[in-house]
């Protein structure tokens, strides 16, 4: 069963626009290691999903995986051979938006050859170029330089 919304308020959506790169959730935050989108686009349930398996049966069960994307956004299209007209499509699939600087998958507790090799498995299954990142160790307050 593909990821998507338990209930909307709404059935369908509009397309909508992706302007602009992510101001949150560019961070690894849970993990060691993640996937950071260099591009943006649509990623639909099933790729999320797909990464996921080849993500987790690559560390054989080992460690943790975080998925920080969910497809809430539903794609409607007409049956083929429609006439134009008639209305919106019906819902097809459930897509999550991700704009350029986004994190969508974390890793961590398994070494970070094993971690860089199972993000990259699981790049080949997303639809937008991506990159791996490690987390960013956090500098004290104390270290900023007053000299101002």
């Amino acid at each position: 069963m593909p990821l998507m919304p338990k209930r909307t308020k709404y059935r369908k959506m509009q397309k909508g626009r992706m302007r602009g790169k992510a101001t949150r959730g560019n961070k690894v935050t849970d993990g060691e290691y993640g996937i950071q989108a260099v591009t943006g686009g649509w990623i639909t349930g099933n790729q999320i999903e797909a990464a996921r398996v080849a993500m987790t049966r690559y560390v054989k069960r080992n460690g943790k995986v975080w998925i920080k994307i969910f497809p809430d956004k539903p794609i409607t299209s007409k049956p083929i051979g429609t006439r134009m007209g008639k209305g919106k499509g019906a819902p097809e699939k459930w897509v999550a938006v991700v704009k350029p600087g986004r994190v969508m998958f974390e890793i961590a507790g398994v070494p970070e050859n094993v971690a860089r090799e199972a993000l990259r498995l699981a790049m080949n299954k997303l639809s937008v170029r991506t990159k791996i990142i490690a987390r960013e160790t956090e500098s004290k307050v104390g270290d900023i330089d007053e000299d101002k």
